[in-house]
């Protein structure tokens, strides 16, 4: 072995040992987990109250797409809630174990001031224990907790949720890196959805993509 060798192979090991001392190293997040069987039953589409599922919702080779106007009616007649096209993961709620979301998501450009994954369920007043919001060009951790993935848009990312109810924990990767750790929100139910849901700051149109949407069990 030459001394150029030596000496790649010591940067080599140089860079590996930063990677992973810095949080970089990627992750199997879904290790000592059971997956859990989902088909169409558990894909509740929530969209418009006034217009059909169509023209808010499409699948295609593996895609769901889901988009929505800032200017549409809220889920249904009466609520007071923002616009929304969202999944709502059905069959998998619950108030006790370790749960995990993962799913390969994509926001297109000009997408902004919208909730695009969340975990329903919290300690009033709150709703929610969990929401990645898109805003100024950043997945961020609710609003001003974190920026979980920077310039998002125009890019397959791989996502994955942990929420430990017991423990009172939520984790949130990117393609297997971890970028948030913190506390949950409480509450006795809570369950998945992902889409998009307008929130301050919407653009006129909002979009987001999923694909290989799986759900997983702490196995105990």
């Amino acid at each position: 072995m030459n001394s150029h060798t030596y000496i790649g192979l010591y940067f080599s090991l140089i860079f590996l040992f930063l990677y992973k001392a810095v949080g970089y190293e990627s992750l199997n997040t879904t290790i000592g987990f059971a997956s859990q069987p989902l088909d169409s039953s558990n894909f509740d589409i929530q969209k418009p109250y006034d217009v059909p599922v169509s023209s808010r919702y499409k699948f295609s080779n593996g895609v769901h797409k889901l988009w929505v106007m800032k200017s549409d009616k809220p889920h249904s007649k009466g609520s007071k809630t923002s616009p929304r096209t969202e999944i709502r993961i059905q069959g998998y709620d619950y108030s006790s174990g370790v749960w995990q979301f993962e799913a390969q998501g994509y926001v297109p450009r000009g997408t902004n001031g919208v909730c695009i994954m969340q975990i329903f369920g919290s300690k009033p007043p709150t709703a929610t224990t969990t929401m990645l919001i898109v805003s100024n060009s950043n997945l961020n951790y609710y609003t001003n907790s974190g920026i979980i993935l920077s310039n998002v848009y125009n890019k397959w990312f791989r996502l994955n949720v942990i929420h430990d109810v017991k423990g009172n924990t939520v984790k949130v990767y990117i393609d297997g890196v971890l970028k948030h750790q913190g506390p949950g929100r409480g509450g006795t139910s809570h369950y998945f959805k992902c889409g998009v849901y307008s929130g301050v700051g919407a653009s006129d149109y909002m979009e987001s993509r999923w694909k290989d949407i799986k759900i997983f069990k702490l196995i105990e």
